[in-house]
């Protein structure tokens, strides 16, 4: 059985989360669970999030299932688009100021 959870429009940049998603990819639920809470990556506690939200997920698919088979099967972020903002610079010029987001998709799956 499979479950997937996806989220849109996160802030902070693709290249961060996939450093963070790289760590979790092909491990058990519970060892991911682990290797996130103890992160000091900003992007861990986002995808902390939505791990949970892929669990709950299966859950509500078979409310049966045994959590210590299930692992990671896919995690993958990418580019979403960018807000732009402008800063004042010396001598009245303007800098643009790109604040990244990103698309983050995670899918669980049982070992059968």
């Amino acid at each position: 059985m499979e479950a997937t959870a996806k989220l849109r429009f996160a802030r902070g940049s693709a290249r961060k989360a996939r450093l963070v998603l790289d760590t979790i990819r092909y491990k058990p639920v519970s060892e991911a669970v682990n290797i996130l809470r103890f992160s000091q990556r900003r992007a861990a506690g986002i995808i902390y999030k939505l791990l949970e939200s892929a669990v709950a997920n299966a859950r509500q698919q078979d409310p049966k299932i045994d959590l210590t088979k299930v692992f990671v099967s896919q995690a993958m972020a990418d580019e979403g688009p960018q807000m732009k903002r402008f800063m004042p610079r010396a001598q009245g010029r303007a800098f643009m100021i790109r604040k990244q987001t990103c698309h983050i998709s995670l899918g669980i799956q049982t070992l059968e």
